[in-house]
């Protein structure tokens, strides 16, 4: 699957609130990871109340092409321990790829990941219908079957969790339709769509319709990473002209704490100083477009 021109948006959702500022293992809001769209081990006590969930359910509808086949990518973060940092985990990434005949109707695959601090199972389900004309309705649901014991606490859990879990789902020749913004005469079809866990998107070139982001966060169809911006700051609504003035007043004790644990967070700081003024010229003041202030 070639999934480049989508590959910034899924990887901004994969981290969304992996650290926060000011990117140190000792501040208070980051002894808990803030993470987007956690899918726990079915036996996790607040997945059985309810209050969490261990399954991502996806609806959405394609105008079949040539193509028969769907080809679905899951990823998500593995949580798993670093030599040298203590209780404190950081996230691996986990991708699983299928490819599914459509006309087979219902297919279900399964994957594993080992780790040391505990493995992850899984599970995707696909079932196609075929609609009126050449409309295909997929369900398809991205499922954890980890194993925990039911009185685990949430830091124990979260080691069998699939974290920031996305799906992206391509197709050769077919349009995906738009659940934001349907063509006329399938909004009905549109409205029958049951997703959970997920908001789908157009995502990729815009104008082609053949790749879906199913998202934990709410996007907009086509959603794009400011070319302004010089890489991820992981802060959610995060804000990079305000996130590196605040990275450049870090004491240097402060600093050298953060060199010293996750690898992302030291590479956040060592590009920080060393491009700060070109990326404060770059997105101080951006000007999107002009129109008439009575608009």
């Amino acid at each position: 699957m070639n999934c480049d021109a989508a590959d910034k948006i899924a990887n901004a959702v994969l981290y969304e609130g992996y650290m926060l500022y000011p990117y140190r293992a000792s501040a208070v809001k980051n002894q808990q990871r803030w993470n987007f769209g956690t899918l726990y081990p079915p036996q996790y006590e607040e997945v059985r109340r309810g209050t969490e969930r261990s399954v991502m359910h996806v609806e959405c509808l394609l105008r079949r092409g040539e193509s028969k086949t769907l080809k679905i990518r899951a990823r998500f973060l593995q949580f798993d321990d670093r030599p040298g940092t203590g209780s404190r985990k950081e996230g691996v990434e986990r991708t699983a790829e299928f490819e599914v005949d459509w006309s087979d109707g219902a297919r279900d695959f399964e994957f594993c990941f080992p780790s040391a601090g505990g493995e992850v199972k899984g599970s995707v389900s696909v079932k196609a219908e075929n609609l009126s004309g050449e409309l295909t309705k997929f369900r398809i649901e991205l499922v954890n079957e980890s194993a925990t014991r039911p009185e685990a606490e949430r830091d124990e859990a979260l080691t069998r969790s699939m974290i920031s879990a996305h799906m992206i789902l391509y197709v050769e020749s077919g349009d995906f339709v738009s659940l934001l913004d349907p063509p006329s005469g399938l909004a009905e079809a549109v409205a029958g769509c049951r997703n959970e866990g997920c908001f789908p998107v157009l995502v990729g070139e815009e104008g082609r319709r053949n790749m879906l982001l199913c998202s934990p966060i709410i996007l907009y169809d086509f959603p794009q990473v400011a070319p302004e911006s010089a890489g991820d700051f992981f802060d959610g609504t995060e804000m990079d002209e305000m996130l590196t003035l605040r990275l450049m007043t870090l004491a240097e004790e402060e600093k050298n704490e953060i060199r010293g644990g996750d690898d992302r967070a030291r590479d956040l700081l060592q590009r920080t100083e060393q491009t700060a003024r070109e990326q404060l010229m770059r997105t101080h003041g951006t000007i999107r477009s002009m129109r008439p202030i009575n608009e």
